[in-house]
């Protein structure tokens, strides 16, 4: 389906052309973005409700700026489908987060403009202020940086950081708070409340107005010299002396709260910023969704609601008479609660994402139990440690890509004390349209690494339960991490009764003679379909679901390798120090000798696309597991 741009916003393919545009035509430019914007999400998808709250924001600094000499940092990239429409993508946009398509975020090999690739959150002001530095030290004075960050975003330790640093350096770096109070789901913490009361203070107000009435006044008399803007600025910045402002005390001259969806006014006050010397911060009130009323009104829902009719709102949903299996995140959400109905200790911890991991479930059932403590991965880990030492069962459910971001804190914090914290790790594996940033392929190695951590990974939502029940036992008390993928699961019978598993041992699935396979968490199931394929080829295949990869199942090893001298094992992860990686450093210690292949996520950045599209592409898919069968039987040796 061809989509149209308006008359407007037709003309324009780069920003260049946008800067040719009569300033009184900005506001139809963005009703035409806005509108191209809903017209192609509602059709072929995407995020949505982020990118509609900063249409203004962004025809504003393209317009204000030159980029990509000016350079743009965007923050996470849910909020820059207008700025790719703007930069000579708008027509494949249709591609948007599509197999081999334009990603769905910022990304520095697919256009000049997108200056930095991001996809988690809050690292654009540490990124613009290198970048800054780096101009200085060029001599490129007159080359802009432009931050632009949300009020969710905000709430990470490394926002802060940045903020901290680029106080103290003599750059020319603006931060543009993007603040609608929302992340995914609504913002938590003292610096949402901090941010109201700035937007409905009177005094900050006041300073507002009193500011920008001034500098208009300048440029109405002519250009005046960045030191007399400066000093503008100083003198009426006196009367917030009686009320404390954060950002000025990290030496930012601040700026706001303005309208985020006043673009003539926008425009005005970047081209006025840009005179003015050294870290500025500009605080612009904006509201997610903005332009489509439901979107409005459930900014969570509307996030990214898949495809809908964009007049009516009805969001479309695959409908089928035959039950569907649950997703695993909802498993894991309604099992915390059934857990922690039975165990008073146990609570649950996320970094902002309560609906996409369904910690929800237990916040709404248990709202004194369940935290959700922003965008905050560190913080998320260690307070979970923290309430590990008085004897609580915190369950800290993080996304694994995101898990990344706590490293050290898991270390230091946790498995050197040998704390009893159970992480979850949620979209595990290939992570679909989402794309290299949020694939959760090195989780694996780098919790296989950590002395006294517990690696699991269940094959099914029935696994998954038992695997959270066992974690939670006191008995099992210590750091247990358990994968699990993004979708649904297999059976939509899953609500059976818990049991202890015992840790590291795992289960012989199918016994067979000729090849066995050795499978690690969900892309157990992908085997077994190869397996019974096979089968009816007359193949006899064993397959072994490992469980565990750290402690590992020896007896259930020495088992494979006495009876088998071919075999393949199957992971949705790396193969660079994964399961299959593990199974081989037992192999070695215990001098057998064997054929191994290997299948899982090459050493490679794996781009985005459809699961299944990308299970095909990696090879380890049914498709490819028949191949590699028949490859490995036919051959008398197959390197490692």
């Amino acid at each position: 389906m061809e989509i149209k741009a308006g008359q407007y916003l037709e003309p324009i393919k780069f920003p260049a052309d946008l800067r040719k545009v009569n300033e009184a035509d900005l506001v139809n430019v963005c009703n035409d973005l806005r509108q191209y914007i809903i017209d192609t999400v509602s059709v072929y998808g995407g995020h949505f409700g982020a990118s509609l709250g900063v249409v203004e924001l962004s025809v504003a600094l393209h317009y204000a700026f030159n980029t990509p000499y000016d350079q743009l940092v965007w923050d996470v990239g849910h909020q820059a489908y207008g700025h790719k429409i703007l930069t000579g993508r708008r027509d494949n946009f249709y591609t948007n987060r599509v197999y081999k398509g334009l990603s769905g975020f910022p990304k520095r090999a697919e256009s000049e403009y997108d200056t930095f690739g991001v996809g988690h959150s809050s690292t654009s002001i540490s990124a613009a202020l290198g970048m800054a530095v780096a101009s200085r030290l060029k001599g490129e004075f007159d080359r802009q940086h432009i931050a632009i960050i949300g009020d969710g975003a905000m709430t990470a330790g490394l926002a802060f950081e940045g903020l901290n640093h680029a106080g103290v350096e003599n750059s020319n770096i603006i931060v543009i708070l993007n603040d609608n109070c929302m992340s995914i789901d609504p913002n938590v913490g003292a610096l949402k409340e901090y941010l109201t009361d700035i937007t409905t203070s009177p005094t900050y107000n006041k300073f507002k107005d009193d500011v920008w009435k001034a500098l208009n006044k300048l440029d109405k008399v002519g250009k005046f010299s960045s030191d007399v803007i400066t000093k503008v600025h100083d003198t009426l910045k006196s009367s917030l002396l009686s009320q404390s402002n954060m950002f000025e005390s990290l030496r930012f001259r601040y700026f706001g709260p303005v309208d985020g969806h006043d673009v003539n006014h926008l425009v005005k006050v970047l081209n006025d910023l840009k005179k003015i010397p050294g870290p500025k911060l500009l605080h612009c009130v904006t509201v997610k969704g903005k332009g489509y009323s439901l979107a409005e009104k459930d900014q969570t829902k509307w996030h990214a609601p898949g495809l809908f009719d964009k007049v009516t709102g009805e969001i479309y949903k695959t409908i089928s008479e035959i039950p569907q299996p649950p997703k695993y995140q909802d498993v894991f959400g309604h099992t915390l609660v059934e857990l922690a109905e039975a165990n008073k200790k146990i609570v649950g911890i996320t970094p902002a994402m309560p609906s996409g991991s369904s910690l929800n479930i237990m916040m709404k059932a248990m709202p004194d139990r369940a935290f959700d403590v922003g965008i905050a991965e560190q913080h998320a880990v260690t307070f979970s440690a923290g309430l590990a030492t008085q004897g609580l069962v915190p369950f800290c459910n993080i996304y694994s890509s995101f898990m990344q971001r706590a490293f050290d804190q898991v270390v230091h914090d946790v498995a050197l004390q040998k704390l009893h914290v159970v992480f979850c790790m949620d979209r595990a594996g290939l992570a679909g349209a989402d794309g290299q940033t949020h694939h959760g392929m090195i989780d694996v190695p780098f919790m296989r690494c950590i002395p006294n951590m517990v690696v699991s990974a269940p094959m099914n939502e029935e696994e998954l339960r038992n695997l959270m029940y066992t974690a939670s036992l006191d008995k099992n008390a210590g750091p247990f991490s358990i994968r699990y993928p993004r979708g649904n699961g297999t059976n939509p019978n899953w609500k059976i009764s818990l049991k202890e598993l015992e840790i590291g041992k795992g289960r012989k699935l199918k016994d067979g003679d000729d090849i066995a396979i050795i499978s690690f968490g969900t892309a157990g199931n992908l085997a077994a379909s190869a397996i019974n394929g096979l089968t009816e080829e007359g193949i006899n295949i064993a397959h072994y679901d490992l469980r565990f990869v750290k402690p590992i199942d020896k007896e259930m090893l020495h088992e494979v390798f006495a009876k088998f001298n071919k075999i393949i094992t199957v992971e949705d992860g790396t193969i660079v120090g994964g399961a299959g990686s593990a199974i081989l450093e037992f192999m070695a210690e215990n001098n057998y000798s064997a054929h191994v292949k290997m299948l899982g996520m090459p050493d490679k950045i794996t781009e985005h696309g459809e699961q299944s599209e990308l299970y095909a592409e990696c090879g380890f898919d049914a498709k490819a597991i028949k191949i590699q069968v028949k490859k490995l039987l036919l051959e008398s040796l197959v390197s490692v």
